[in-house]
């Protein structure tokens, strides 16, 4: 078989979901820490607030070397298992194990004590999670290099993602509290949670390897890591950079629209009340509950909208189209009045299409920038660029929680005392949750538009860039074969 060929394998249904199922993983991990670990921090660790500020920190300072260096590291692999797989396999118990050393409290009441536990722990399970997600999104350009193939794959990874997400913030919790309700210490809590999670970590990372190939490729190995000469290919990379752009400002405003949603629920619809009441369901809820769990159901059901659109409009129409209807949802909850409960879900679950878009599109464009770098530099950097992306979510992330908290503490929020259940804001902290949450949040994703209209590359400059490789690999084969032993 010609070397033009082997990249236009289809794969199957199963080996689809198998690699999507990977993102269970990740997503679980994120999902519980993002959810649960300040509070466990403060409440359980009895860490002082601003000693875990430093703690992140320092963890956030690690990412910016870690995720590119393990990109380029895992780059470097030569075996006869390929470059990714090795190091799923490898690092697949670790990273399950990695749950449980998160959430276990040291036995001491030194503060610095703590402190110092807590960033090493912090540290150690990051890196074993960049050590498999790395990797992980490294397999698409490896294992498939049809255009709208990568698309379907983003699509089947960001259907485990939701769904990760959906399970692990409503079991999570729900987990943590019987176990206390049970007489038994919230840490123990904590602990179950992630030995299951950790537990069902493990599974995909340890099968995906075993069922799924990468594309057997001849490959020169690239030169020794060099911190400044990686960020120098990552620069060079013209539609990588376009890709970054769009999707850091994109998870920005989905993750300051996260942080500020609860806000939003209690303090403007909810008036102060954290339980709207008996309007839709015949009893008490949490309007940011439901609004997340709608808005990620949603999300859920439109993905294969969007595989569609972008096989016959492309990545870049389909994603425009995502975000400018986004931009009218946000802007619209400008509108919503105190006490609307259902037009707040209502315009979470509209969301939820946009979410969709955003989850599945920039990460499917990945691939086709790591292809434009081969095209230009004869180099293949899969795991740089991968590790790089992973390094801006995690940026974009901390960015969406400082401008949150920076916005309520300029204007004058203030948390209700212990023991009150309803609890009016003033005026100008009402206002800034109202912009935060809706006008300021589309403000970074007309960014992300503008961003993405200048996208340069296109599905038919692909193709031709697709072409002129399988060339490259068809006459590389060839002087192999004829070559003298």
């Amino acid at each position: 078989m010609s070397a033009s060929l082997i990249p236009l394998r289809k794969l199957t249904l199963w080996q689809k979901l198998l690699y999507g199922s990977g993102d269970w993983s990740l997503s679980s991990f994120t999902t519980i820490r993002a959810l649960l670990y300040t509070i466990f921090l403060t409440d359980v660790v009895r860490l002082d607030p601003g000693l875990a500020s430093v703690s992140a920190l320092v963890g956030t300072a690690w990412d910016a070397i870690n995720d590119p260096l393990v990109g380029a590291l895992n780059d470097r692999v030569r075996s006869r298992w390929g470059r990714r797989r090795p190091f799923l396999l490898l690092f697949a118990i670790p990273f399950g194990l990695g749950f449980l050393l998160l959430w276990w409290v040291p036995p001491t009441e030194s503060q610095a004590l703590k402190m110092i536990y807590v960033t090493l722990a912090f540290i150690l399970t990051d890196t074993l999670h960049t050590l498999v997600n790395v990797p992980y999104l490294a397999l698409v350009p490896d294992i498939s290099r049809d255009y709208d193939e990568r698309t379907s794959l983003s699509g089947f990874r960001v259907l485990f993602n939701l769904l990760a997400t959906l399970v692990t913030a409503v079991a999570a919790p729900t987990i943590v509290d019987e176990v206390v309700r049970s007489g038994a210490s919230p840490q123990q809590g904590y602990l179950l949670v992630a030995g299951l999670f950790g537990g069902l970590a493990i599974l995909p990372f340890l099968v995906i390897p075993v069922l799924i190939k990468e594309t057997k490729t001849d490959l020169d190995v690239p030169e020794k890591i060099n911190l400044r000469k990686m960020w120098a290919v990552i620069v060079r990379n013209r539609p990588f950079l376009y890709v970054t752009g769009l999707y850091s400002l994109t998870w920005i405003a989905f993750d300051l629209v996260s942080r500020m949603l609860p806000f939003f629920a209690v303090y403007w619809v909810g008036e102060g009340n954290s339980l709207i009441g008996r309007q839709l369901l015949g009893q008490d809820f949490a309007l940011e509950s439901l609004a997340m769990g709608g808005l990620m159901i949603i999300s859920l059901v439109s993905i294969p909208l969007w595989i569609t659109l972008s096989g016959r409009l492309g990545k870049k129409a389909a994603y425009l189209i995502g975000m400018v209807f986004w931009i009218i949802v946000l802007s619209a909850l400008l509108f919503v009045q105190p006490g609307q409960v259902s037009l707040t879900l209502a315009l979470s679950a509209l969301a939820g299409l946009s979410v969709s878009a955003a989850s599945i599109l920039p990460e499917s464009m990945l691939p086709d920038a790591v292809d434009w770098d081969e095209y230009q530099s004869g180099e293949r950097n899969e795991g740089l660029y991968f590790g790089a992306i992973t390094l801006f979510r995690k940026f974009s992330s901390a960015v969406a929680g400082f401008l949150a908290l920076q916005a309520l503490n300029l204007f004058g929020y203030q948390a209700p005392p212990e023991g009150v259940t309803v609890w009016q804001q003033s005026p100008p902290a009402l206002t800034a949750i109202r912009w935060m949450t809706g006008p300021f949040s589309a403000l970074l994703v007309l960014a992300a538009v503008i961003v993405a209209w200048k996208y340069p590359l296109t599905r038919q400059q692909y193709e031709r860039i697709r072409a002129a490789l399988a060339a490259h690999r068809d006459s590389t084969a060839a002087l192999q074969t004829t070559s003298p032993e």
